[in-house]
């Protein structure tokens, strides 16, 4: 049966990519936020023998760079989901709760469409946002200092 995803409390976001679609996780980055302000970004990424070594690193995204992000992933909404199978094929996981888009990859959203094949259209459109929020980390996110 469909999951209903509830939107955030008080227009709050988190956008999560971890890559490993059902596997242990080797990369996972946060955004929390709200939107026209700046937003928190965190990566963390599972290194070394065993995905043992962790390395964390954050930063904070622009409020201009988050309305852009917040757009961006819009056209995700009502794109096909499937619990069992990376239909998108980029080994990735991507879960969004804004207050208008509840998705994710993942899970059986009510409102997606049902567990089928995404067209190219909605594989290119995924592979987008994937590759954005991966920018993003790269420029935004810097590694802890003790």
């Amino acid at each position: 049966m469909p999951r209903a995803m509830a939107p955030p409390p008080s227009g709050e976001f988190s956008i999560r990519l971890t890559k490993s679609f059902n596997q242990t996780p080797t990369e996972k980055i946060e955004i929390i936020g709200e939107p026209n302000r700046s937003a928190t970004i965190k990566v963390t990424n599972h290194e070394g023998a065993q995905n043992q070594t962790i390395i964390a690193k954050e930063g904070t995204i622009p409020a201009d760079d988050v309305k852009e992000l917040l757009s961006l992933v819009r056209p995700l909404e009502g794109l096909p989901t499937n619990p069992d199978e990376d239909v998108y094929g980029l080994d990735t996981r991507l879960t969004l709760v804004t207050f208008e888009v509840q998705w994710d990859n993942g899970e059986e959203i009510e409102g997606a469409e049902a567990p089928t094949n995404p067209t190219e259209e909605n594989k290119q459109t995924f592979k987008d946002v994937v590759d954005s929020i991966h920018a993003l980390a790269r420029q935004k996110a810097k590694n802890r200092t003790s």
